[in-house]
């Protein structure tokens, strides 16, 4: 019998602009079908004048602290000064500072320049990164901040509140896609029940899919379906902020880490599968299939909804009228009929999809 896989019969959508083809290999490599719809893309901004001046205003004076909070910035910005022909100052003006550095990545950079960090937070997030600046002292201290896509008011207001005066490093930002299309189609799938899970590696993709869907009348379904249907996966909960504002449920691995979001993403979506014995049958509900005695079938997207409602009172079932409502686009009862058939087909025949008489269908469910 061919194995199945973790995420066999599942689609996921990915929404993320750098790193997206490492997270959906990892994620067709456990068996799932991934949809992009890339929400955002990332500008560089090498022959920016506004980092060129934030540079160059750096190496004016002795700096006190240089905080790194990513490997793609803070190498974008050591590429531009060497462009300019700042890198040598750059680096050795660092030198003689604290590097602090939010992540492995952004350690990875800093050695890589030649330097070395004092610090960096086992949570991999700000917040510990600005509670221990704060600890060690920031009044009167020289500190640039290297941003990662998008201004941190709340960190640099906090540390110029506190006293320091504050360099913010801007080598790149987040903006919408150049091509919105296919982030919209893959928001429709999302309503239509066509996509089981959307993992989240950023706050801006997160904020900018929500901001879609606020522009065109689709954020209620879009917070109902994430909310009830659709598994919302953060990298961290830096990423999750935009979804626990509006009350969305969320997973998110205990390590800030692409493979370790794919895994919670195939662990979570397994233990929301519906398992149950039916028709002398063991039956697990897959997303778009269901696996019958360790068999895989592919269920066609009318039967699945169906099967859904099915599965949630097992041993009651459904009249045929109720059901219709879980047709996509809703439906006549005859069309409950057709997809009872076409279920029926699915998962092998046998008596496991039951009628009963003057009133709808239900799933022999075994005592």
């Amino acid at each position: 019998m061919t194995e199945v896989l973790p995420l066999a019969g599942f689609t996921i959508g990915i929404t993320a602009a750098r790193r997206a083809d490492e997270l959906g290999a990892l994620l067709v490599r456990k068996g799932a079908t991934v949809r992009y719809g890339p929400a955002i893309r990332i500008v560089p901004l090498v022959d920016d004048t506004e980092l060129y001046q934030a540079t160059t205003r750096l190496l004016e004076e002795p700096i006190d602290v240089v905080v790194a909070t990513t490997g793609i910035g803070f190498r974008g910005w050591v590429e531009a000064a060497e462009g300019w022909g700042l890198g040598d100052a750059l680096v050795e003006r660092m030198s003689s500072a604290s590097v602090l550095a939010r992540g492995p990545k952004a350690k990875g950079a800093i050695r890589a320049a030649g330097l070395s960090e004092d610090y960096s937070p086992a949570s991999e997030s700000n917040a510990e990164l600005l509670q221990h600046l704060l600890e060690s002292g920031v009044d009167g201290r020289r500190i640039a901040v290297q941003l990662h896509g998008e201004p941190l008011p709340y960190f640099v207001d906090t540390l110029r509140a506190a006293g320091a005066e504050v360099i913010e490093i801007s080598v790149y930002r987040w903006v919408g896609p150049s091509d919105p299309g296919p982030v919209d189609r893959l928001l429709d799938a999302v309503l239509d029940g066509s996509v089981h899970a959307l993992p989240f590696t950023s706050a801006p993709a997160a904020a900018s899919l929500l901001a879609l869907a606020r522009r065109t009348g689709r954020l209620p379904g879009l917070v109902d379906a994430l909310t009830h249907r659709v598994l919302a996966a953060c990298v961290g909960p830096i990423t999750a902020g935009p979804l626990a504002a509006l009350g969305i449920p969320i997973v998110q691995p205990l390590r800030a880490r692409i493979g370790a979001l794919a895994r919670t993403v195939a662990e979570t979506l397994a233990e929301r599968s519906p398992r149950l014995q039916a028709g002398g049958r063991s039956i697990e509900l897959r997303g778009q299939a269901a696996i019958v005695d360790g068999q895989w079938w592919e269920v066609r997207p009318a039967p699945m909804p169906v099967l859904g409602a099915l599965a949630r009172s097992p041993g009651r079932g459904g009249r045929r009228a109720e059901l219709t409502s879980a047709l996509p686009g809703g439906g006549e009862e005859h069309a409950v009929e057709t997809a009872i058939g076409r279920l029926r087909t699915s998962l092998g025949g046998g008596q496991v999809v039951q009628t009963v008489v003057k009133r709808g269908y239900r799933l022999a469910v075994d005592a």
